[in-house]
């Protein structure tokens, strides 16, 4: 006892001081951000604004602004410039100038710049989802999940994780390579090239930034022009954040356009992430293959939602609800399609509906509002037809919900939360992405059919599982051919951000978020080093010096069996074998002949 008493001390003692030290906040700057040009009157109902009328049939990549509004209200918020490739091929030749510099900081200088970036995100929420409201139509509270706390959680777990998977890793030598120590390096990539899409404007943006950066690269990221406006103003903090680091000037940048501007980038950076569609991430890997880069790809989903008979009922139809309107079909791997067990196919579909009733949807700033607006145009009229094919081929409406006061402008912009039943895999709704507030359910009768039609599916991002017994819900979910799966939940797995995030199939390929995410941003570099250098050298064996001794061949099989062979007795018997040999290659007879 008298001797761990002094440890048990010691102990108590490391363990008070280090709580203690959690008290003390970190000495974090403040950074100002000009945000007097993108602040709402709040009065978004007003008649006397500018209402902005998008035209029809006209191919946009023929502009040359982008032109910005909100699709709740259809106010005019303004235009950002359609940059040209010559332009692009610039802005990422200043980003390369400044990944030179930046590569050098160090991992102190590259947490403060998180920590600036956090302290304003916490200190600024209601701005940072005002504007993305604003831009895409989402609520406060669908841009304050998907918005706020899936970029802090990023932040968070790089402070704490990112430099540990950034550090050189040992590996195993092996057998053969006993004295050698084997490593692997993690090393800036250069300029990285992002494209996203419009659905979170905010965190896509800080998504890619955030690694690029923290693991000594500089970022390009194209918005998208559905979302720049609300782009552009958080690129602001962006700059804020690493001028209060001194970080190099354009170590990140923005860029506005269309398709133009997006291949542009794609054939001037080191690595291209992007956030779309299938048909759309096809070009990108088309416009990559010509510059051999690396290509991470999340395109779309049609998620799996499957309710087993032993879940609760009650509790799930509120998480479905959820998962499908949230952002009015804008969130991120959207449940698409619902799977429930026939036996509890009634009740869910009559506490989903009761639930479904009480949704408003409406412009999400200027009332209490459950839903938002539709963010690309004509996208109403498209959920509207995938409805009426279903509607044709036997579907039945189970209930809507309603749509409060809006702008006549902005009628097309909402489409009221639906659910249907009695659908089947040859309806389009089933098959193709819809991205709008949409539940159809369908009934399965045993765990190999759900896992079937779950597997139905040309997309295969992410799946979640309701059961009462998680071990079912596992088994059920493991079959599932998707890169995420949620078990008796829905997507926290992406809140999970040490979780690498990303699909199979149509859904794309590589992974962001996570070990896998980071690291994909870096030069993978093997590095082999003597262990006991200079004392133990690499030599080649006289047998197989030039020019090769005639048991060389033997050498080298005794060689290989005594490293490698399938019992003790036989690799020693192997061993003295090769002494054997290089006992003869060395006697003073044998060098004779060989200098002869």
């Amino acid at each position: 006892m008298a001797f761990w008493w002094p440890l048990l001390v010691l102990g108590f003692a490391y363990a008070i001081c280090k709580f203690l030290f959690m008290l003390i906040p970190p000495n974090v700057p403040s950074i100002e951000v000009d945000a007097s040009d993108v602040s709402d009157d709040g009065n978004q109902t007003q008649e006397n604004g500018f209402i902005y009328v998008p035209p029809r049939g006209r191919t946009p990549q023929a502009e040359t602004k982008v032109q910005c509004y909100e699709p709740a209200t259809m106010k005019y918020l303004g235009y950002f410039p359609a940059l040209t490739p010559d332009e692009v091929k610039e802005r990422v030749a200043q980003a390369r100038k400044a990944q030179k510099i930046w590569a050098k900081s160090s991992f102190k200088q590259r947490r403060q710049f998180l920590r600036i970036l956090l302290k304003y995100i916490i200190e600024h929420q209601e701005l940072i989802c005002e504007i993305s409201s604003r831009d895409t139509g989402k609520t406060m509270v669908d841009a304050s999940l998907g918005e706020i706390m899936t970029t802090c959680e990023k932040i968070t777990w790089l402070l704490s994780e990112g430099e540990r998977w950034l550090k050189p890793e040992y590996r195993c030598s092996g057998r053969s390579m006993l004295h050698k120590k084997s490593k692997v390096e993690f090393h800036p990539l250069g300029v990285i090239g992002a494209i996203v899409s419009w659905n979170y404007p905010f965190h896509n943006i800080f998504n890619p930034m955030l690694a690029a950066v923290f693991s000594g690269n500089s970022i390009v990221i194209k918005v998208s022009e559905h979302a720049s406006w609300s782009g552009c103003f958080y690129f602001r903090i962006i700059q804020s954040a690493l001028a209060a680091v001194g970080a190099p000037e354009n170590l990140v940048d923005v860029i506005t356009g269309f398709a133009e501007t997006g291949e542009a980038l794609v054939s001037s950076v080191d690595k291209i992430i992007f956030v779309g569609s299938p048909g759309v991430g096809k070009m990108i890997m088309r416009n990559a293959a010509e510059m051999l880069i690396p290509v991470t790809l999340e395109l779309g989903g049609k998620d799996a939602f499957i309710v087993c008979e032993d879940a609760d009922v009650k509790h799930v139809a509120q998480i479905a609800v959820r998962a499908v309107l949230q952002s009015s079909g804008q969130n991120c791997a959207g449940a698409e399609r619902f799977y429930v067990h026939k036996d509890i196919y009634s009740s869910f579909v009559s506490q989903v509906s009761k639930i479904v009733k009480s949704v408003t949807a409406g412009p999400p700033l200027a009332g209490k509002y459950d839903m938002g607006a539709i963010c690309l145009q004509e996208h109403s009229e498209r959920l509207q037809n995938l409805v009426n094919d279903a509607l044709e081929k036997g579907a039945k409406f189970v209930v809507r919900g309603s749509v409060g006061h809006i702008g006549e402008g902005a009628v097309d912009q909402f489409f009221p939360p639906t659910v249907i039943e009695n659908v089947n895999h040859t309806m389009k709704l089933m098959q193709e992405e819809a991205f709008g507030p949409i539940m159809p359910i369908m009934k399965f009768s045993t765990d190999e059919e759900a896992v079937k039609l779950a597997n139905d599916s040309k997309y295969g991002l992410g799946c979640a599982v309701f059961s009462g017994s998680q071990r079912r819900a596992k088994e059920i979910a493991s079959q599932i051919h998707c890169g995420v799966a949620a078990i008796n939940d829905f997507a926290s797995t992406y809140m999970c951000q040490s979780l690498p995030f990303g699909g199979v199939k149509d859904s794309g390929f590589g992974r962001f978020a996570g070990v896998e995410g980071l690291r994909a941003c870096c030069l993978v570099k093997s590095v082999v080093e003597d262990r006991w250098w200079p004392y133990i050298k690499t030599k080649i064996p006289k047998p197989i010096q030039y020019p090769v001794g005639e048991n060389g061949f033997e050498f080298q099989e005794s060689l290989v069996e005594a490293l490698y062979g399938m019992n003790i007795w036989d690799r020693l018997r192997a061993l003295v074998n090769v002494l054997k040999i290089l006992t003869e290659q060395n006697s003073p007879a044998n060098s004779k002949r060989r200098d002869d």
